[in-house]
């Protein structure tokens, strides 16, 4: 027994050794958090979520939703399309039709009833309709449209003064900035989410040709057309498009700058179409190695790679190798910056532009002109002159280049696109869209039935002609 005793109490005293041992020398320092209490676990904080959780803790999204949800409106869009055809249908004659039902939203901006919301909501419509956050449904009239910013205006007849909402600065707009974005995604009506500024500027065509505010704001199918508001109420943007592999939201959506939307309704209310003033430099986002190899101390900015003939830019004293660094004091970055800038102005307004030289500061105004000043629209094609860099680094003398076509015969039958250059018609030397002014006025309507030869260059610098019947 006693044997049997001392085996127990010297394995209990190597045990205790061995795990002291383990305890002092072999195992590493851990600093360990204890919770006070284990249904509520304390953890370190970062300053960064505190901060974070204080702004929202303190942002009162109520007022600006509350104001919005009145004036944004739900759009129903009734379109007729072509029916699958029977055989009935085949033998009589007929061309079966269907009506289809879109939806969308739609921002009132004065007590009036101007709504605005986007071209793609109301596009192709036979029958418009508009149903307030009271119920009350109005017939609908487009007033016009604009396609390219994908904006439309339209006008409803209240018996009373509607709610709407009032423009904001969509160029103060910062990133990190709450924004609510009020709709009807899948017709849910009166709908309202939260999100902040993403990105400013952002472009989806890869063209550079767009500017849109990006917001992390739930936007769904329905949304588009609806308002994108500050925490004032103020609208800043139009909500468009979502980025979505599934058609629904993922986490990316986007919104035509209410600048941009307000300049376009205004043209359209004022003018009847949009007046689009033109800077008139082609160019694209400067980097750091442009600026290494240039020898300048920036990388920010629009590269000025060609400045277009008789344009404001040129007027001005711009010229290739300038850096835009400002419009009117606002910092252009990118030239998607620049685009967007540019589309809330008209042609003569004029334009402060701060802009760097190699190494010299220089601050010049330009005149912004209207495209027509040095294109021309022929066979539904838009002509430029060649910039004398063109004209060198491709050995070409004279022609006019095509910036962009509709004509869809020249390009099925020729393969004449953007970038193709006109160098003769009906034997005359076509040196610049002077020249092609000169043809429309002396053949007039006429004029497609009076072109007999077209010489031209394709985009392989290879010089064709084609003669016409």
């Amino acid at each position: 027994m006693k044997k049997i005793l001392t085996l127990v109490m010297v394995s209990v005293l190597g045990g205790v050794i061995t795990l002291g041992t383990y305890k002092v020398f072999l195992e590493k320092d851990n600093t360990v958090v204890v919770a006070a209490n284990s249904e509520q676990p304390t953890f370190l904080p970062t300053n960064n979520l505190n901060m974070a959780l204080n702004a929202a803790e303190n942002t009162d999204f109520t007022t600006a939703a509350d104001n919005t949800v009145h004036a944004v409106v739900h759009v129903k869009n009734v379109t007729i399309s072509s029916g699958q055809m029977t055989l009935q249908d085949f033998f009589s004659g007929r061309s079966p039709q269907r009506a289809q039902m879109g939806t969308g939203s739609g921002v009132i901006i004065n007590a009036d009833g101007y709504i605005v919301t986007n071209n793609h909501v109301i596009k192709n419509a036979s029958e418009l309709s508009v149903t307030l956050n009271n119920n009350k449904t109005y017939t609908a009239e487009v007033v016009g449209t604009d396609p390219k910013t994908d904006i439309a205006l339209l006008k409803i007849d209240a018996d009373e003064d509607l709610p709407y909402v009032t423009f904001g600065d969509s160029d103060s707009v910062q990133i990190g900035e709450w924004v609510l974005a009020v709709g009807n995604p899948f017709n849910l009506t009166s709908t309202v989410t939260a999100g902040i500024i993403s990105a400013k500027s952002r472009d989806l065509t890869g063209q550079s040709s767009q500017s849109f505010l990006q917001t992390d704001a739930a936007v769904n199918p329905g949304n588009s057309g609806g308002a994108l508001v500050n925490t004032n109420g103020e609208l800043i943007g139009i909500n468009t498009a979502i980025s979505s592999q599934t058609g629904s939201y993922v986490g990316y959506s986007f919104a035509v700058p209410s600048n941009i939307a307000r300049k376009v309704i205004e043209d359209i209310m004022e003018f009847g179409n949009v007046q689009n003033g033109v800077l008139g430099i082609q160019g694209g986002t400067f980097n750091s190695a442009v600026a290494e190899e240039m020898g300048v101390n920036y990388a920010e900015g629009v590269y000025v790679a060609e400045v277009i003939k008789n344009s404001g830019a040129e007027k001005a004293g711009i010229k290739k190798g300038d850096v835009i660094k400002k419009l009117d004091n606002i910092e252009i970055s990118k030239f998607e910056d620049l685009s967007g800038y540019i589309k809330t102005k008209r042609p003569n307004d004029v334009v402060n532009v701060e802009l760097y030289r190699k190494n010299d500061l220089k601050s010049v105004s330009v005149t912004l002109t209207k495209t027509e000043m040095f294109t021309v629209n022929f066979m539904k094609m838009d002509l430029q002159d060649l910039s004398d860099s063109f004209k060198e680094k491709y050995q070409i003398d004279y022609g006019v280049i095509v910036k962009n076509t509709e004509n869809k015969w020249l390009y099925s039958n020729l393969g004449i696109s953007e970038g193709y250059i006109i160098t003769g018609i009906n034997d005359t030397k076509i040196e610049s869209i002077d020249d092609i002014s000169k043809l429309k006025e002396k053949y007039g309507e006429d004029i497609l039935d009076n072109i007999k030869k077209l010489e031209y260059i394709n985009t392989r610098k290879e010089r064709k002609e084609v003669l016409f019947k």
